[in-house]
């Protein structure tokens, strides 16, 4: 297997994946910096010139979640469920995040990390406000069903905790809102502490974004 990554928000959560369950992987750095995603060869792999791509034999699989959910039926992991009803809860937290959760944290992220390292200007004063208010208010949806659970399916590490916790390394750099969010603090912790997620890509750059 191939996966193709940049030191970033979605390849990251494919990558501490594929390092967490110990599979067989040939890592491709793709240079965002100098435009390889946009380049015909990788187009001709993802058409939408985006990172992470899993190349699997025949099977060509962006979309960081798929990826981690292919990866984790691949080994034989319960990273991905067995029992339905347990399937359904991990979509769904996958989904809340995509929707939502990510989805302004990503704003912050961008403004506050990747535009400076891309040299893109400023953040945005009115996009960081309004990522800032609808942060907060998913932050504590979050940290509300964290009270009771060590992970976000009850009590056993999913994808779905991939998913929603790709963002907290760079909580500091990407000006995210959590003070006050203890039970989002003690997960995080409790995530750090594994190996693959703590230190995700194959060779990690110190300047990376």
């Amino acid at each position: 297997m191939k996966l193709y990554y940049a030191e970033t928000m979605n390849p990251r959560k494919a990558c501490a994946v594929a390092k967490y369950l110990g599979l067989p992987m040939e890592y491709i750095r793709i240079d965002l910096g100098k435009g390889e995603h946009l380049k015909p060869e990788f187009l001709a792999e993802n058409p939408n010139g985006k990172v992470p791509l899993l190349v699997d034999g025949d099977l060509r699989l962006w979309e960081s979640t798929a990826i981690m959910a292919h990866l984790a039926v691949k080994a034989g992991s319960d990273l991905w469920p067995r029992e339905p009803e347990r399937q359904v809860e991990v979509l769904r937290w996958l989904s809340w995040d995509i929707s939502h959760f990510s989805r302004h944290g990503g704003t912050l992220y961008f403004e506050n990390r990747i535009k400076p390292y891309l040299g893109l200007g400023e953040p945005n004063p009115a996009a960081v406000e309004e990522a800032t208010k609808f942060y907060k208010r998913f932050a504590a949806i979050l940290d509300a069903h964290l009270a009771n659970r060590t992970y976000l399916v009850g009590d056993r590490l999913s994808i779905a905790d991939f998913g929603a916790g790709t963002l907290l390394p760079w909580a500091k750099e990407s000006h995210l809102p959590l003070e006050g969010f203890a039970n989002i603090a003690r997960w995080h912790e409790r995530l750090m502490e594994i190996p693959a997620w703590r230190d995700p890509f194959p060779a990690p750059l110190p300047q990376a974004a």
